[in-house]
């Protein structure tokens, strides 16, 4: 690929068209996004997302970023655990999977502020947040790196970046976890999504995204200290962690 290529799933295309491509998949999927990923893992997402919480070390009072948070699974959870004194800030790049995120806070009776934005070029003050998130968002973004740099500089010293993403199955189980991917999931997406086509981009995307190891150095070569990674449900999914000091 030159410089001004990159990869959308396993396509070739220019950097300039990669965002609108993937706008197009999440406001397709926008609606029915929560119920299929409830359909995708058997319901498994919503611990992944639970053990990210606890893994993150907030506390009542602190301040979390929730970057490409969709439909505010996250935010809805850190909104509890920082309590009135905290604060929760939703962002996502996509309107229609924002605007999913914002009705759900407010169905929840939680003052969690949504802000439409590019990860790669944050709208935030250096050092303002004591835990950035990004739950299967980092995949889809164009520039992983400039996005990484940027999660650290928002981050207070001492504070956690959290990347949940999708990451390298175990050996054993990667001709039945591809079976599952590129049979099941477009099938599924058709069914309920009546939108095959993205959810074979969303399995192709897994299959682009850094391996663990990989992506643990590009978390230390955006500037941050000490990462490690937790492997879920058989590498399926993977968290990092990583500390600005």
């Amino acid at each position: 690929m030159s410089e001004k290529t990159t990869h959308f799933g396993f396509k070739t295309v220019e950097e300039t068209e990669k965002q609108q491509k993937v706008g197009e998949v999440f406001h397709s999927v926008a609606s029915k996004y929560d119920l299929m990923n409830d359909v995708m893992s058997a319901g498994l997402h919503r611990g992944w997302k639970r053990f990210a919480v606890e893994i993150s070390g907030v506390k009542a009072g602190n301040k979390v970023l929730d970057i490409a948070g969709g439909s505010g699974d996250l935010s809805k959870l850190f909104a509890k655990k920082v309590g009135r004194d905290g604060e929760v800030i939703l962002t996502d790049i996509n309107a229609s999977m924002l605007t999913v995120g914002r009705d759900r806070m407010i169905d929840a009776g939680l003052s969690v502020p949504a802000t439409q934005c590019n990860a790669e070029n944050l709208p935030f003050a250096d050092h303002s947040f004591d835990c950035v998130i990004v739950a299967f968002g980092l995949r889809n973004m164009t520039h992983k790196d400039i996005a990484l740099k940027e999660m650290q500089r928002v981050l207070k010293v001492g504070g956690r970046l959290l990347v949940l993403e999708f990451s390298k199955v175990w050996h054993p189980l990667e001709k039945l976890y591809d079976a599952y991917s590129f049979k099941f999931l477009p099938f599924m997406g058709k069914l309920i999504a009546k939108d095959a086509e993205s959810y074979q981009y969303l399995a192709e995307s897994i299959r682009m995204h850094p391996d663990q190891e990989t992506l643990k150095q590009m978390m230390l070569d955006a500037g941050l200290s000490k990462v490690d990674y937790y492997n879920l449900s058989a590498g399926v999914v993977a968290l990092h962690k990583g500390y600005k000091l």
